[in-house]
């Protein structure tokens, strides 16, 4: 397992028999410390956004379906209803919902 050091330590830990003999030899410990540039910004920067408007994107795409889907029922429903019925008399007015089949 690759040793990580919490944000903030300059210089990682010194092993204590390096720094014995340094200390007893007189000789300088230097410590190397890899690090890599980074040149603008990291792609979770991007990518966060791009993902909830992706998902904004498909629930209106979803929503536009049912709502198609709601319609198309509705549309599927009066015709069933008006070819049944034929016409409908409420309170002394009668309505035709269908052509005559002549």
């Amino acid at each position: 397992m690759a040793h990580r050091d919490p944000p903030g330590i300059i210089a990682p830990h010194i092993p204590a028999d390096a720094y014995l003999r340094a200390e007893a030899t007189g000789q300088p410990v230097v410590i190397v410390v890899h690090t890599a540039d980074q040149h603008g910004r990291p792609l979770h920067h991007y990518l966060f956004p791009v993902v909830i408007a992706g998902a904004g994107v498909v629930g209106v795409f979803g929503l536009v379906a049912a709502f198609l889907a709601l319609l198309d029922f509705a549309a599927h429903t009066a015709a069933a209803v008006g070819g049944a019925a034929g016409t409908l008399g409420i309170g002394g007015i009668t309505l035709r919902l269908t052509r005559p089949k002549d």
